[in-house]
């Protein structure tokens, strides 16, 4: 056998061994920041030498570009049932109140909203979390086009890019009042929120450039 093959045991372990290090890493990130959390911090929470975790990870700005793959992964994986779904449009409405409520879990909201922070000052983090956000936007923007088409509904690239770039806001929005109002109902709060979303994206469209 190649010396260089892996076996599917060796391609297990070694992912196994990445979630551990994505895990510890979040959690020191959430408790010291991405500056205040070191290799050295994240090692101890692994439960692994530093030496281990440079094997899988060049830098601390390369366990951000994997924690921020993986929560696009699971958003293109969710968006691949709404696809999937008879009615894409109710599908994508239905998902809303899971979203809402994933958001206004401390913890990830607070490692979210880290990542974000360093993005405003590391151009590094900014790139990745740039390229993610377009990845998002750019399916969300498909899924809404073909959901609202099968409705009859408008799909011109100004309403369409403006609902995304709402959605957007709204969710992230959600992140920030996790923080301000942690004794926020969160079951009442995912309810009004569902509505509001199903006001924007099922509604007419709004197109504000003149007519020509």
């Amino acid at each position: 056998m190649n010396a260089e093959a892996h076996t599917p045991a060796d391609c297990s372990r070694a992912e196994a061994r990445r979630a551990q290090i994505l895990a510890a890493a979040s959690d020191c990130f959430r408790a010291h920041g991405f500056h205040g959390a070191s290799i050295s911090q994240i090692s101890k929470s692994a439960g692994m030498s530093a030496g281990h975790i440079y094997h899988y990870f060049e830098n601390k700005e390369a366990i951000i570009a994997a924690i921020v793959a993986h929560d696009l992964d699971e958003l293109l994986t969710l968006s691949a049932t709404w696809r999937a779904a008879d009615d894409i449009l109710e599908a994508m409405i239905d998902g809303v109140v899971e979203g809402v409520k994933e958001n206004l879990e401390r913890g990830k909201a607070v490692l979210k909203l880290e990542i974000l922070a360093e993005a405003s000052r590391n151009p590094e983090i900014a790139v990745i979390v740039r390229n993610a956000s377009k990845c998002c936007n750019e399916n969300i923007t498909d899924i809404l086009r073909l959901a609202r088409g099968a409705k009859g509904l408008s799909t011109d690239d100004e309403t369409i890019t403006n609902m995304v770039e709402i959605l957007a806001t709204l969710f992230e929005g959600v992140l920030a009042r996790s923080v301000r109002n942690p004794d926020l109902d969160a079951d009442q709060f995912a309810d009004a929120f569902q509505s509001v979303v199903r006001s924007l994206i099922a509604g007419p469209g709004f197109a504000t450039s003149p007519p020509v």
